[in-house]
């Protein structure tokens, strides 16, 4: 509440000094005359709205001195409030006020999302790829002229603010978020929302830019899953499309590029189902089942297997890589629920 008081007081403050003034008179009308509430109310808020009405009851000698008081105070007082009410209403900060309220609203029942900090080139690619996915994410950027730019349907979770900052990383959602993308151009601002971002939640995925090769081993220190440098993945990606453009074209396809086609995804043990774990591929039965082909294999120490046997056993912390059209791997998931 002061929080919002404090950004708006550019209306809250005359609308407050205005209902004391009307409180002052409706107490004083009651003390010195003798008023009923109601018709001191009354009273008063003709009196400061200079409407000129007859009196409610002759008023005392007192009572016209009170009245000469609070016609004098309440004059500016009215006019001041009036404009700066009026002022607030034409510069637009009625609907900011109440976009906020919606925009607080909606954050606070958001669950399993993405944040992106920073919506620069990078930012603006991988909020493309999740609205492609129909991803829930919410932007954090330091500048409107940026933010301004934003077009997706969820285009209202935008955040004006400091992502290095507790207060503006907890209004994101970061401890009920399933990923942080980090995307600023400074690797030690990247650095500090990773520390920031770990301590407030230690399950999230962090996924970090980095400009220098100094900083990969410093983010990973400070809790990102991964980092990624930019400018050397693309230069390499470059090359590989020189080397072998229809490989690389396909793969791009098949991990994100796609957008509703995509065909590959991934299954950690932890999220498979009781009768699944501790298989092996083979007593899975997923190619006969769905149509979908497991073509990798993470196993428990991070180590990658392509086209693992069918004697591969799931263990904890292993992960399954399975291709298939989204037909098949919609009726995967389905069997994984």
């Amino acid at each position: 509440m002061y929080t919002i008081i404090k950004r708006y007081y550019g209306f809250f403050v005359p609308l407050f000094i205005l209902l004391g003034l009307v409180l002052v008179g409706t107490v004083g009308f009651v003390v010195i005359d003798g008023y009923k509430w109601f018709d001191a109310f009354f009273m008063t808020i003709i009196t400061i709205s200079t409407v000129g009405y007859e009196e409610v009851q002759p008023l005392s000698g007192a009572g016209r001195v009170f009245t000469s008081c609070l016609i004098i105070v309440s004059f500016g007082t009215f006019a001041y409030a009036a404009s700066s009410v009026t002022k607030f209403v034409l510069d637009g900060e009625v609907n900011e006020f109440f976009k906020q309220r919606r925009l607080k609203k909606v954050l606070d029942k958001l669950t399993d999302h993405v944040i992106i900090c920073g919506y620069g080139r990078n930012g603006r690619q991988a909020a493309q790829v999740l609205k492609k996915h129909n991803k829930r994410f919410v932007v954090i950027e330091s500048s409107d002229k940026i933010t301004d730019l934003l077009t997706h349907q969820y285009q209202d979770l935008v955040i004006a603010g400091d992502a290095t900052t507790d207060e503006i990383l907890l209004k994101a959602g970061i401890q009920r978020a399933k990923a942080l993308i980090i995307t600023l151009p400074v690797d030690a601002d990247n650095l500090f929302i990773c520390l920031t971002a770990r301590n407030l939640n230690k399950n999230v995925s962090i996924i970090s830019r980095a400009s220098e090769d100094s900083s990969d081993a410093k983010l990973r220190i400070a809790g990102a899953n991964s980092v990624i440098m930019p400018d050397k993945i693309g230069g390499a990606h470059m090359a590989s499309l020189v080397m072998k453009p229809a490989v690389i074209e396909f793969i791009d396809f098949i991990t994100g590029q796609g957008g509703d086609s995509i065909n590959l995804e991934e299954f950690s043990y932890e999220n498979l189902p009781e009768d699944f774990r501790n298989k092996t591929i083979k007593d899975l039965e997923i190619r006969n089942s769905t149509g979908a082909n497991i073509v990798g294999y993470r196993t428990a120490d991070g180590k990658y297997v392509v086209n693992p046997s069918a004697d591969t056993k799931l263990v904890p912390n292993a992960k399954l890589f399975v291709l298939g059209t989204p037909d098949q791997i919609e009726k995967l998931k389905k069997m994984m629920t």
